[in-house]
């Protein structure tokens, strides 16, 4: 196996006649197209303050490990606490990650947005 150098690795750019380019803003969306995001991050009101939906956030004093906040079923703007604060996420051993994806059934029916096992399977 040969480790490729970094002047190689640019020398192949030019070999195959490919340019690099830096595009800002829009630029990149209007040559390659717009992407569809189907969760888009927007702000509302809870409570009477603004906050962002759909975007889970640290609660250093809170409940829980985590809090996001959603709409449920209604379209009311609700908050979500999940997980243990005392607890650490050991996603990172792949027999953990599938054994808590099989008993939260994160795979199959993990509920719906306003539930705290959706956001939990989505942290796994």
């Amino acid at each position: 196996m040969k480790i490729i150098d970094f002047i190689d690795f640019t020398e192949s750019f030019d070999q195959f006649g490919i340019q690099e380019e830096t595009l800002h803003g829009d630029e990149f969306f209007e040559k390659y197209g717009w992407l569809e995001i189907s969760e888009t991050l927007t702000e509302a009101e809870y409570k009477g303050r603004k906050v962002t939906l759909n975007k889970p956030t640290r609660t250093p004093n809170g409940p829980k490990k985590f809090s996001v906040y959603t709409k449920n079923g209604k379209g009311n703007v609700v908050k979500v606490n999940f997980g243990d604060p005392n607890m650490t996420i050991k996603k990172r051993f792949p027999k953990h990650r599938k054994s808590y994806r099989a008993r939260h059934h994160c795979d199959t029916n993990p509920g719906p947005k306003w539930s705290a096992n959706y956001w939990s399977c989505r942290n796994w």
